[in-house]
């Protein structure tokens, strides 16, 4: 049977007891059923490794844990990629964060631009942005990762492109240039347009902050599957695939 991963963001070490965080408690208690004995691998998301842990009590408000030892992994990409994405509607843009993150993904900006329709007031933006974090954490106790990938803050296209940095830019556009082969780089950036794709002043923009716009594949993809798409092409090329 596999051990269940929880994340919880405090701070773990070898031989201790502690009391899970109160979502931690929960997805143990109420959506596992966990009883004490049980194992369990604890991560608080901040470095390359988890701890091996033992289920002390459980009852209705409170899960204690005893922490036993520490492993380290070496599960993150040589490889760091930050992923620019437009918001969608729908969960097309949660099925690409939480795919993303599986695939090895460190960072995730959502962004507004011209063709994006989403409209969300500050409550409902603030509830997303938690939402999305959330999964975020849930994609890494599926995947094995122990560190988190940054959701970053949404952000306007034009603030986001002076400020992001990489070895290597892309932005996805049907006009764009095949990839070819290219040398060792270790970051990387991938701009994603939404559904109605991104205008050509946004590609024209992007390629002023050394964005190199490509094309991958002769066909037309969805939002979440041209990112996927790029991101595993990049890990294949330089990453861990």
């Amino acid at each position: 049977m596999r051990i269940p991963r929880i994340y919880t963001p405090q701070t773990l070490s070898e031989n201790t007891a502690i009391q899970l965080d109160e979502a931690a408690a929960n997805h143990v208690a109420r959506v596992l059923r966990m009883k004490a004995e049980r194992e369990l691998i604890v991560f608080n998301g901040e470095a390359q490794q988890h701890f091996s842990a033992q289920i002390i009590s459980v009852d209705r408000k409170a899960v204690s844990i005893q922490v036993l030892a520490k492993n380290s992994t070496q599960l993150e990409s040589p490889l760091h990629i930050h992923l620019g994405q437009a918001i969608s509607k729908g969960d097309r843009f949660e099925f690409a964060i939480q795919k993303a993150v599986e695939l090895g993904v460190n960072e995730i900006t959502p962004l507004w631009t011209t063709n994006c329709d989403v409209k969300l007031n500050s409550e409902r933006l603030e509830k997303k942005i938690r939402q999305w974090r959330q999964i975020a954490i849930a994609a890494c106790e599926q995947s094995g990762r122990d560190v988190v990938p940054t959701i970053h803050l949404p952000a306007q296209l034009e603030t986001w492109l002076p400020a992001v940095e990489g070895d290597e830019k892309w932005v996805l556009d049907p006009r764009g240039l095949p990839q070819e082969s290219a040398e060792q780089v270790s970051s990387a950036c991938i701009l994603v347009g939404p559904e109605g794709g991104l205008s050509e002043q946004e590609v024209d923009l992007a390629c002023e902050h050394q964005f190199i716009a490509k094309l991958i594949g002769p066909r037309i993809l969805r939002t979440e599957t041209a990112a996927l798409t790029a991101v595993c092409l990049m890990q294949s090329l330089w990453g861990d695939f």
